[in-house]
C-alpha cells in the first residue's frame, strides 16, 4: 500500500513494448517512489528469477562493453523489476513497489490495475525509443552545430569593426534584463523531484534500447544454470573443422596481421608528410611581414587555401573521435556533434569539387570567350564607363552649375589616371586567356576556389577607382573640416583640442576678414568636390557590395548546413531541438477494457516527443552574418562617413569568415600530438567484461585458477 495521501505516478512505457496477452515481467528504473521507467519486458519468466538474474547480472552476459558505465551514465541506478504485465492474478490493492499491468488490443498503451479506491492519478507517458545504431536520441537542449563562438579568437579591426564588441555588450544587457525579470516574479516555484530527474529520464530512455535488446539476447538464461563457453582454442578448432576453413582463416589472419599493418602504416607516413606540407603552407598564409596584416587576411585566395588546409588538419582526429565510438556504448551521445560537423564538411568539400569540375571544365573549353567577356565587362564599365562619367561630370551634370575650372582640373586629372591605367590594362589583355586558364584549372580544386581568386581579380582590376575614391574622400573631408574651423572663426570661436570642446577666442580684425573669405571660397568650391567624391563612393559601395556577394557564396559552400538537412528531412530524431510532452485522448480499447474490468483510478496518456532542430538555430550562423553585413553597411556609422567623406572599409576577413571557421577548433592539433594519435597501439586496457562485470585479465588472478571481480562474477563464468 503506498504511505501517501494522494501522489501521482509517472509510468513511462516504451511504445515498441509487446502487445500480446503472454505475461512477463517488468524491468526498468525506479527514479523515485512514484516514478518507474519500463526498459523491457520479459515474457515467459518468472519475477523472483529475473530479480535473482539481475542481481548476479546474469542478463548482462555477452555484454560488448561494461555495463556499469552506462548504468552510472543513466543516475547510478541499477535495473530493478517493477511489476509484472498480464498476471493471472488480479490486484485488488495498489503497490507501486509491484505495477500490475495488462495489455489491451488495438492499443500500444497497458492499463495499470490501480482501483478507484486507492488514492492515486497514474500517469503513463509513451515514448518511442531512439535507435543508437542510427545514432537517434532524445535531448532537452537543443544539438549544436558549431564547436563554440570564434568571434574572440579572431578579433575585430578597429574602429570600424567593433561588432563582436558590441555584440558581446547586447548579450550582456540582455543576461541583465533576464536576471532582473526573474527577481520580479510574483511567484516563484521551486522545482519538484520530477522536474528535476527529467535530465536523467531522459538520459535512461537513451540508453533503453541497448539494454533492453541485451536482455532479451540472455532472456533464455533466467532460471537456468549457465554452462561455460567454449574456449578460444576449442571455437577455432570447431570453426576449422575443414581445409577450406581453415585455408580461408589462415588468409584473414596474414592479411589482419601482417598486411594490414604495413599498409595501415604506409598510410599514416603518407598523411603525416602532407600534414608537414600542410603546416608549412599555413604559416606562410598567418606569416605577417607587414605588421598586423596576415596574407589570409588581404588576400580570398589565400583565406580559402586556408580554410580548406585547416580542415584537412581537423579531419584526422574528427576521424579517431568518431572511431572510438565503436569502443563504448552506442547510446552515449556526446560524438553525435562531431560526427554531424565531419560529414558535413566531407560532403560541402565533395560538391564542392563536382561544382568546380563543372565550372572549370567550361570555363577551360570556353577559355577566348570568357576572357572576351571578362576584358568587355571591365573596359565598359571600369574604363570607358568612368571616362563617360567624368566627362559628363566636366559640363554642368544635370544642370548643376559647378565650377568650370575645379571641374575641369579635377576631371583631367582623372582622366589621365585612367588612360594610364587603360594602358596598363592593354599590356595585360593578351595574358588574360592565360589568367582565366589558371582560374578554370584551379576550379578542379572547387568551386570556391575560381570564387575567390574571382574576388581577388576584382580588387586588383579596380584598385583604380579605391584610388580615386580615397584621394576624392580625403579632399571632399578635408574641405568640410576646414569649413567648420572656419565656421567656428566666423562665430568668434575655436575647438579646444585638449579639453574637447568649443570655447570663445577673440580674433583680429585682419584674421576674421580673411577667414570669412576663405570660408565663402571652400563652401562655392565644396559642390564640384562633392560631385566627383559621390560618383567614386558609389562607384566603390558597388563593388563592396559584390565583394561581399562573393564572399557570402563562399560561405555558403563551405558552411552550407547540408548534412544537417538531409537528416532533418531522412530521420529528425538524429537532429534533435528539444522534446515536447503532448496529451492524448484516451483510447478507445482502453476505455471500454476499463468497463468491463473494475474501475481503474483516474489515468492520463501522454506522449513524448522529439523536436527536430528549428531551421533558424540550424542557420543561426547565417543570422549572424547578415546582421554583421547589415551593421557593417547600413548602420548610422556608415552612413555618417558617407557623409563626411571618412574612409568606409569593407567588413574585415576576420569577421565575414568567423561563420566558416565555426566548424574548426581555434588550435589545430600539432603534428606531434597528430603522430601520437595515429601511430599509439590499441593496446588492450586489461578489462574483461563477464555478465556486465569488470574482472582482471589473466595475468592478475588468483593462484587456483579462479578471481573474482571487483564487483561479481568470475573469468570462468562466460
Amino acid at each position: 500500500m503506498t504511505t501517501r495521501s494522494h501522489g501521482l505516478m509517472r509510468v513511462f512505457w516504451p511504445s515498441d513494448a509487446p502487445r500480446d496477452d503472454i505475461p512477463g515481467v517488468l524491468v526498468g528504473w525506479r527514479n523515485s517512489e512514484l516514478d518507474v521507467l519500463v526498459v523491457g519486458v520479459l515474457q515467459g519468466v518468472d519475477a523472483k528469477n529475473v530479480d535473482y538474474a539481475l542481481r548476479m547480472r546474469t542478463l548482462f552476459r555477452g555484454s560488448p562493453h561494461s555495463v556499469d558505465k552506462i548504468l552510472f551514465h543513466c543516475g547510478d541506478k541499477s535495473l530493478q523489476v517493477l511489476g509484472t504485465l498480464n498476471a493471472e492474478s488480479v490486484v485488488e490493492t495498489f503497490d507501486p513497489k509491484a505495477l500490475s499491468l495488462h495489455t489491451v488490443s488495438r492499443s500500444y498503451i497497458p492499463r495499470v490495475d490501480c482501483p478507484r479506491s486507492a488514492p492515486m492519478t497514474i500517469q503513463i507517458v509513451s515514448f518511442d525509443r531512439p535507435d543508437p545504431n542510427r545514432m537517434q536520441y532524445l535531448s532537452l537542449t537543443p544539438i549544436s552545430l558549431a564547436l563554440e563562438d570564434k568571434s574572440g579568437a579572431f578579433g575585430s579591426v578597429p574602429p570600424f569593426d567593433r561588432i563582436d564588441q558590441d555584440e558581446e555588450v547586447e548579450r550582456r544587457r540582455k543576461e541583465k534584463l533576464v536576471k532582473k525579470l526573474r527577481k520580479h516574479t510574483v511567484i516563484h516555484h521551486a522545482r519538484t523531484e520530477k522536474e528535476l530527474a527529467l535530465n536523467t529520464i531522459i538520459i535512461q530512455i537513451n540508453c533503453s534500447t541497448e539494454l533492453d535488446a541485451l536482455m532479451q539476447e540472455n532472456i533464455a538464461m533466467v532460471g537456468v544454470r549457465i554452462k561455460r563457453t567454449m574456449s578460444v582454442s576449442e571455437r577455432m578448432v570447431e570453426s576449422a573443422s575443414t581445409l577450406w576453413d581453415f585455408s580461408l582463416l589462415w588468409s584473414k589472419q596474414t592479411l589482419k596481421h601482417h598486411v594490414g599493418p604495413f599498409a595501415y602504416q604506409m598510410f599514416i607516413l603518407y598523411l603525416m608528410v602532407l600534414r608537414v606540407g600542410a603546416e608549412g603552407l599555413l604559416m606562410l598564409l598567418d606569416w605577417r611581414p607587414f605588421g598586423n596584416a596576415a596574407l589570409k587576411d588581404i588576400s580570398a585566395t589565400a583565406q580559402q587555401v586556408d580554410i580548406r588546409l585547416q580542415q584537412f588538419c581537423y579531419w584526422p582526429d574528427q576521424y579517431m573521435t568518431l572511431h572510438k565510438r565503436r569502443n563504448d556504448w552506442e547510446s552515449i551521445t556526446n560524438s553525435h556533434p562531431d560526427y554531424i560537423r565531419f560529414f558535413n564538411s566531407l560532403w560541402l568539400v565533395a560538391n564542392d569539387v563536382i561544382i568546380g569540375i563543372a565550372l572549370g571544365s567550361y570555363i577551360i573549353e570556353n577559355v577566348d570567350f570568357v576572357a572576351g567577356q571578362m576584358d568587355s565587362i571591365m573596359n565598359n564599365y571600369s574604363i570607358e564607363g568612368l571616362q563617360r562619367m567624368l566627362t559628363w561630370l566636366m559640363d554642368f551634370p544635370a544642370g548643376l552649375k559647378l565650377n568650370t575650372e575645379l571641374a575641369t582640373f579635377l576631371g583631367d586629372l582623372f582622366l589621365w589616371v585612367i588612360d594610364y591605367w587603360s594602358g596598363c590594362m592593354s599590356q595585360l589583355r593578351p595574358s588574360l586567356p592565360v589568367i582565366v586558364r589558371l582560374i578554370g584549372v584551379s576550379s578542379f580544386a572547387g568551386a570556391s576556389l575560381p570564387i575567390a581568386m574571382f574576388s581577388d581579380l576584382l580588387s586588383v582590376l579596380t584598385i583604380h577607382i579605391y584610388s580615386f575614391y580615397i584621394a576624392s574622400a580625403r579632399i571632399y573631408n578635408w574641405q568640410l573640416t576646414i569649413i567648420i574651423s572656419l565656421f567656428h572663426l566666423f562665430r568668434g570661436k575655436k575647438r579646444n583640442v585638449l579639453r574637447n570642446r568649443i570655447d570663445s577666442c577673440d580674433y583680429d580684425l585682419d584674421q576674421l576678414l580673411l577667414g570669412t573669405i576663405l570660408f565663402t571660397l571652400i563652401v562655392f568650391l565644396l559642390p564640384t568636390v562633392a560631385v566627383f567624391y559621390a560618383t567614386f563612393a558609389g562607384a566603390r559601395m558597388a563593388i563592396i557590395a559584390l565583394k561581399a556577394a562573393l564572399d557570402t557564396w563562399l560561405a555558403c559552400l563551405n558552411h552550407f548546413p547540408l548534412f544537417a538537412l538531409m537528416l532533418r528531412i531522412k530521420d529528425s530524431r538524429r537532429l534533435p531541438g528539444g522534446i515536447r510532452f503532448e496529451l492524448q485522448d484516451n483510447p478507445r480499447a482502453l476505455i471500454s477494457a476499463s468497463e468491463q474490468q473494475l474501475s481503474t483510478a483516474p489515468t492520463s496518456y501522454v506522449k513524448l516527443k522529439s523536436i527536430a532542430l528549428p531551421l533558424s538555430q540550424t542557420f543561426s550562423q547565417y543570422n549572424q552574418l547578415g546582421h554583421r553585413l547589415r551593421k557593417h553597411y547600413l548602420s548610422p556609422r556608415v552612413f555618417l562617413c558617407l557623409v563626411s567623406g571618412q574612409f568606409v572599409p569593407p567588413i574585415h576577413r576576420k569577421n565575414l569568415y568567423s561563420l566558416q571557421y565555426s566548424m574548426l577548433p581555434i588550435q589545430r592539433i600539432t603534428i606531434g600530438e597528430l603522430w601520437k594519435l595515429l601511430t599509439e597501439e590499441r593496446k588492450p586496457n586489461g578489462v574483461i567484461h563477464t555478465n556486465g562485470n569488470i574482472v582482471a585479465p589473466a595475468g592478475n588472478r588468483k593462484p587456483g585458477g579462479r578471481t573474482k571481480s571487483s564487483l561479481t562474477g568470475y573469468w570462468w563464468s562466460k
